[in-house]
């Protein structure tokens, strides 16, 4: 399927910062006209300032995607601003990192509002306008986590899971009633997001994302192929996310046993945590003026700005047709060198 011409009307949730900021700006590089969901009001002052800089229209949007009612009254001024939606990409999450007997129930219920609720309501309020026009395309960002939780992240780990099921069901609804709305999702690797400035944590040293990094551009250049592409059914990204799902598959309790030996470690730097580091959870850490975060965390100097995963996930159809082409030719020359 060809990219589609001209502008488009995207909205975004978890626009501020991270991945949804990255991809946001890249939809706005575009020309497109880009309804921007979060809560930090100065993240999301910035982020509309560069897409308007590329060429693109903002509409920023204070927005808690906990609250289906704010969701719902997003997505109208998006239509009233700037016409129908045709593409909605979820972004937006929260997290705790630790241990089970550490987070508390009120959190969980917080990460599972924002990190899967979220989800619900934003692919709910996308529906409720692209059905009736029998056209629009829903994007989920995922994760490696989707498919293979790990240690310490419990909550980000189930709400992933659960946008998975939630997504699957919807794919398999939309097939059955012939609809042309499209709905895919992105299971993305770990990422050099701001996440890992401002998310809870009880862990002795700081969090990191398990290695390798990639930049959040590397996400948001697939979640703007899928949004082009959303016949697929899933995109996986990164080599460690395709061989975490795989190994899953075939080892499951071997995984389990690893993750559990290597799982804390991996997850934290050598760093002592900074009692004065914000927290996201429960108010934005990008709030006031002066306090944007941007689409990078700290690990800029680790992380890898492309992956050839990626581009592999991006252009299968081309290399099994040349596969295909390959191994034809291959099949002439040895049917050539028998008949000599």
């Amino acid at each position: 399927m060809p990219a589609p011409r001209g502008p488009r009307t995207v909205v975004v949730t978890g626009a501020s910062a991270g991945v949804g900021r990255a991809v946001a700006r890249m939809f706005g590089r575009r020309g497109d006209s880009v309804g921007l969901l979060a809560r930090g009001e100065a993240g999301l002052a910035a982020a509309a300032e560069e897409i308007r800089a590329e060429g693109g229209r903002a509409l920023p949007l204070s927005v808690d995607v906990a609250d289906a009612g704010q969701v719902e009254a997003a997505a109208q001024r998006v239509e009233e601003e700037f016409g129908p939606i045709d593409v909605w990409v979820n972004v937006a999450f929260s997290t705790v990192f630790a241990p089970v007997t550490e987070i508390d129930v009120e959190e969980y219920r917080r990460i599972t509002e924002v990190s899967y609720l979220g989800y619900v309501y934003g692919t709910k309020a996308a529906l409720a306008r692209m059905l009736p026009r029998d056209s629009g395309t829903i994007v989920q960002a995922g994760s490696a986590l989707a498919h293979r939780a790990i240690p310490l992240q419990s909550g980000y780990c189930a709400a992933k899971h659960a946008i998975k099921g939630f997504t699957e069901s919807l794919r398999c609804e939309l097939l059955h009633t012939g609809s042309r709305v499209k709905v895919t999702m992105v299971q993305l690797p770990a990422l050099n997001t701001p996440q890992f400035d401002w998310v809870v944590t009880r862990l002795p040293k700081r969090p990191q994302p398990v290695p390798p990094i990639y930049q959040p551009e590397v996400a948001a250049r697939a979640l703007l192929y899928a949004a082009d592409h959303p016949e697929r059914k899933e995109f996986w990204i990164g080599g460690m996310t395709v061989a975490s799902i795989l190994a899953d598959r075939i080892a499951p309790a071997l995984v389990d046993r690893y993750l559990a030996r290597t799982g804390y470690r991996s997850q934290q730097t050598t760093e002592d945590p900074d009692p004065n580091e914000p927290v996201n959870l429960w108010k934005p850490a990008d709030a006031a003026p002066g306090t944007d975060f941007g689409a990078h965390g700290r690990f800029d100097t680790r992380a890898h700005t492309t992956s050839p995963q990626s581009w592999l996930s991006r252009h299968r159809r081309l290399l099994t047709l040349a596969g295909a082409a390959a191994t034809a030719a291959l099949g002439t020359r040895l049917a050539r060198t028998a008949m000599h």
